[in-house]
């Protein structure tokens, strides 16, 4: 296929999946992605396995991640280097595999992908663009990128000896990166999954409203997991970070800072943090997605120590 036409694919292909997801509050799902077409003929977007090149390309157009419901099995959050910089694990064993060699490709070309991660059957968030910037026989896997500046920083690095405080700089700036367009959405899309969309607290049903909430905060080690998540509506999600609500370990009950109970201000105050107090958390839909009972006993030592 002439560059011409591949690049014009690739950004039809990312225009079709960017409103999908708008439509759908973020996750595109497998029926949908089998339906785009270029210039009146069907082009599926993704197959059967995790490396999809259309007949014709040379190079690969999109990447999955299958799902796994098993959370001790996170491809998402284990497979990060040293570096910050994001891993994807070659097909099998074999470089000259077919999948294999249409990644290298893509990598040599410097061809944006989609990358599809699921987070249930046939339901993908989409990650874009995706960019493969090196490739490492060794490990069979090749080294992701989501944005120019990761781009340009691994380049740097590859050309000069940087220096240590100038690869911390690149490596802080990859985690913060890789974090807010592939850790987070994923998080919180497992979440609200798990909880039905709805807040755990308040029981708000507007999934635009809805967020995932840390119980250990990832700033402190807390890891990407449905059971150190809960969802929450915006306005619950802040007070829960800043402590002005609490979930107690054993009862999830939901308490206010004994302080904000005595205060009157308005409507909001009163119904929607005062109002809470007393109340109990909605849990999820399965056993294995409880909020884990040694972390909220952490978290609820900080709320009872900043009350």
């Amino acid at each position: 296929m002439d560059t011409k036409t591949d690049d014009a694919v690739r950004l039809a292909a990312r225009s079709y999946v960017e409103q999908l997801a708008a439509a759908s509050g973020g996750i595109v799902s497998w029926q949908d992605l089998q339906q785009f077409a270029f210039r009146g003929a069907r082009l599926p977007l993704i197959g059967q396995t995790g490396i999809r090149k259309p007949k014709g390309f040379d190079a690969a157009l999109t990447i999955m991640t299958t799902f796994s419901r098993d959370e001790n099995s996170r491809p998402y959050y284990d497979e990060v280097g040293p570096d910050g910089y994001q891993r994807y694990k070659w097909r099998g064993t074999d470089p000259l595999h077919s999948d294999n060699r249409s990644l290298r490709n893509a990598m040599e070309n410097a061809k944006p992908l989609i990358w599809f991660f699921a987070i249930d059957t046939g339901q993908y968030v989409p990650v874009m663009p995706v960019y493969l910037l090196a490739e490492e026989a060794d490990e069979r896997q090749f080294v992701l990128a989501f944005t120019d500046l990761m781009r340009e920083q691994w380049d740097l690095a590859s050309e000069v000896t940087m220096s240590p405080p100038d690869l911390a700089i690149r490596r802080e700036y990859a985690v913060v990166t890789t974090r807010q367009r592939l850790h987070q959405p994923v998080f919180r899309q497992r979440v609200l999954r798990a909880y039905g969309s709805v807040c755990a607290v308040c029981r708000l049903r507007h999934v635009e409203l809805l967020e995932a909430a840390h119980i250990r905060e990832d700033s402190r080690g807390g890891e990407p997991t449905v059971p150190n998540g809960v969802s929450m509506c915006v306005l619950h999600h802040r007070a829960f970070d800043k402590n002005v609500i609490g979930i107690h370990p054993r009862t999830l009950s939901i308490e206010t800072r004994p302080s904000i109970l005595e205060e009157q201000d308005g409507p909001t105050l009163k119904h929607a943090i005062q109002g809470v107090n007393g109340t109990l958390l909605i849990k999820p839909r399965r056993s294995e997605h409880a909020p884990d009972a040694s972390l909220l006993e952490e978290r609820y030592e900080a709320f009872v120590a900043a009350s």
